[in-house]
């Protein structure tokens, strides 16, 4: 899972968050227990499992805020809202506007990106792989797949979102098997055939959704 946490925020992520590479110092303590809490949080929330995942969430920040540094902590919170936007659960992240102030440049891009208030925005802050996203709002070109359900969630959020990038957001849910945001986008699917009168992709989706959601 160490992958898709970090991707998500490409060139954000701190260097203390990192696993130390081959040939450097190892890397201290809480970095490390940070890192696998974290990683192991997001992996649970996108599979549905919340009891576990807000367990881990709440190690990466008590490892992190043993530094004192609110960057760092702002770190773990965006990553968690990062999650949460890709499975279309927008709660305009309050343990990262908590620190807001002491966040860095990137970090309040970010954010801002994430929440969909991408009026003004600077891409050039922003992670390289949602750099295009905030100006084109396309998101099927997004390589890495957590990456990409949260772009399609940002670019939701701000009004941006093509049928295909709904399309698309469905498909790598479904594909990685996240039950969460697999739910939640199949409802904006199904919501979606629903206003244009196509009741049979409406009956699919339906049966979908009650596959996912344990119903079949």
């Amino acid at each position: 899972m160490t992958r898709y946490a970090f991707s998500v925020l490409g060139a954000l992520a701190l260097s203390a968050l990192l696993a130390a590479c081959a040939g450097k110092p190892q890397a201290p303590e809480w970095q490390l227990d940070a890192k696998g809490a974290l990683d192991g949080a997001v992996d649970d929330y996108l599979k549905g499992h919340a009891s576990a995942a807000d367990a881990g969430f709440r190690t990466a920040r008590s490892a992190s805020t043993g530094t004192g540094r609110p960057d760092y902590v702002a770190q773990v919170e965006l990553v968690r809202c990062a999650a949460r936007v890709a499975s279309l659960d927008f709660d305009d992240c309050p343990g990262y506007q908590a620190l807001a102030q002491d966040a860095t440049p990137a970090q309040r891009a970010y954010a801002d990106y994430l929440y969909g208030r991408w009026q003004g925005l600077d891409p050039a802050l922003l992670p390289e792989q949602h750099r295009a996203v905030a100006t084109s709002g396309q998101v099927n070109g997004v390589a890495d797949p957590l990456a990409r359900l949260v772009a399609a969630g940002a670019a939701l959020k701000a009004g941006r979102l093509t049928p295909e990038g709904i399309d698309g957001a469905v498909e790598t849910a479904s594909g990685q098997g996240w039950r969460r945001p697999l739910l939640a986008w199949l409802g904006v699917a199904a919501q979606r055939a629903e206003a244009s009168g196509d009741a049979q992709a409406l009956a699919l989706l339906r049966r979908r959704i009650a596959l996912a959601s344990g119903e079949r």
